[in-house]
């Protein structure tokens, strides 16, 4: 589970690296200065959680393979939903198709990722009710 975790977090990790590159350079004269603070807002996102998984990956002493299989899941599609949308909308006027018909699934991103850490608080209260 662990290499599965730090694998997802360099994946999201290095596709963010991508996806920035292309927002610096290639949208920034094609969207205006909101839509690119949009695109940054999912770029920012999804690295806090890349990095989230990472850290996930090499804890060995706080949370439960089943714990850690959760929340990859929930980060994982927490991501392309928020995140992923969040791209979609702010290149909108790049695109025929309207991401705005599909912008209800960025608040269903956020509340999964929002799922992940809560889960983990409550790993984590767990683990510590149990020594006392």
């Amino acid at each position: 589970m662990n290499k599965k975790l730090v694998i997802a977090a360099c994946i999201l990790g290095a596709t963010c690296v991508v996806l920035g590159a292309f927002g610096a350079h290639a949208l920034k004269e094609q969207i205006t200065v909101e839509a690119q603070q949009t695109f940054e807002t999912g770029l920012r996102y999804q690295m806090y959680h890349a990095l989230l998984l990472l850290f996930l990956g090499n804890n060995k002493t706080f949370f439960s393979i089943k714990t850690k299989r959760i929340v990859l899941y929930l980060v994982v599609f927490g991501v392309l939903f928020f995140s992923g949308s969040i791209y979609g909308l702010a290149t909108n006027t790049l695109t025929v198709f309207n991401f705005k018909s599909i912008a209800f699934i960025t608040p269903v991103g956020g509340f999964l990722l929002i799922l992940s850490w809560i889960l983990l608080i409550a790993n984590l209260l767990k683990k510590e009710l149990k020594k006392d």
